[in-house]
């Protein structure tokens, strides 16, 4: 064998080798991959039922969802492995500090997940959790961390103007004070674009002087992102906060999308899609949000969480949420878990 393809075998298995964390980069996509069935029966991560934060219509199990596989499939990116979600580790790396997640309940998903898993019963002194109007403060005492949710849906202005019209500004952030007290801040913004009928919670759009009844959505949630965007790079010193986007969470109300039309809707899915490949479209958001970050001065980190919720359309509350058929949020214990735990392995690296 020759000194050259040594060289190149020794680069290669340094590069491709299975460990996330080492390096000053980490080594693969740790959003390409597939869930695999965990043999070790390791997962999930926590017992929702031993969870003090979680919302009801989120507590499948404790709802009476009748099947728990969907609690034994982890995430593993195709490149490398994630390492185990270590709650002390975290609590003490970001000791004193404040994590806000900020946007729609899809934020509060992802937000109840990491509570439950940074909570340990045999800790000395428990966690306190406090609401106050949109504004939910969860502080550990022991390592001096608070993990915030602030339900901000849109990230732009939603303001009621002459005669009751509600008004999107896609322009304006006037609320943006409190994001500025974080040490690491995750933004979300999706769902409630999506939002017609009684669900639609504004009459009209604005940019600068002009209203609009209506534009293409995709136009107004590009401008609205861009205003998120340049708001950040202004407002946020990123030499002291780490920013992120968590990307567009998957739905699945429609079987044929995940090319199953008998299936009717997540209801009764047992299983993640196998393999990598989603059969279904692309959101187009997802191209809005990857160029927004492109431009942006101190680009956010894009937890780019898409596919991995395409495959799961055996993740959601379904008909065990309380109330409606609930096929966008998520199970906890469930899919938000791998979303934190992808968020440890990012910050590992720091």
């Amino acid at each position: 064998m020759s000194v050259w393809t040594l060289c190149f075998l020794l680069f290669y298995v340094v590069t491709t080798r299975g460990d996330a964390t080492n390096g000053d980069e980490i080594k693969c996509d740790l959003f390409k991959g597939s869930w695999v069935w965990d043999e070790s029966k390791t997962y999930p991560l926590y017992k929702g039922s031993e969870c003090p934060f979680i919302n009801p219509g989120l507590n499948c199990q404790k709802n009476g969802r009748p099947d728990n596989m969907y609690l034994n499939f982890r995430w593993q990116p195709h490149a490398c492995s994630l390492p185990r979600f270590d709650g002390e580790d975290f609590l003490k790396r970001n000791r004193e500090k404040k994590i806000m997640f900020v946007g729609d309940s899809l934020s509060s998903n992802q937000w109840q997940s990491l509570a439950c898993m940074l909570n340990n019963p045999d800790q000395r002194y428990s966690p306190s959790l406090a609401h106050q109007g949109s504004f939910s403060t969860i502080f550990f005492p022991e390592h001096g961390v608070t993990i915030m949710y602030l339900k901000n849906g849109f990230l732009v202005d939603l303001v009621i103007e002459e005669k009751g019209q509600r008004v999107l500004r896609l322009d304006s952030i006037s609320r943006g004070s409190k994001w500025k007290e974080a040490d690491i801040l995750i933004f979300n913004s999706y769902h409630w674009w999506l939002h017609g009928g009684p669900l639609k919670t504004w009459d009209y759009y604005r940019v600068g002087e002009r209203l609009y009844r209506d534009m293409p959505l995709m136009d107004a949630y590009k401008i609205a992102m861009t205003t998120w965007a340049r708001w950040v790079d202004s407002n946020i010193n990123h030499k002291k906060t780490r920013v992120f986007f968590q990307g567009i969470s998957a739905a699945h109300y429609e079987g044929k999308d995940w090319g199953a039309p008998s299936a009717g809707n997540c209801n009764g899915q047992t299983e993640p899609i196998p393999g990598s490949n989603y059969p279904g479209t692309r959101y187009t958001a997802e191209q809005v949000v990857t160029d927004v970050i492109a431009k942006m001065k101190n680009p956010a980190y894009l937890l780019d969480i898409t596919l991995l919720t395409q495959l799961r359309k055996d993740g959601h509350p379904s008909k065990y949420a309380g109330g409606a058929l609930d096929c966008s949020h998520w199970c906890l214990a469930g899919v938000p878990d791998t979303w934190n735990q992808i968020l440890y392995t990012i910050l590992l690296k720091d």
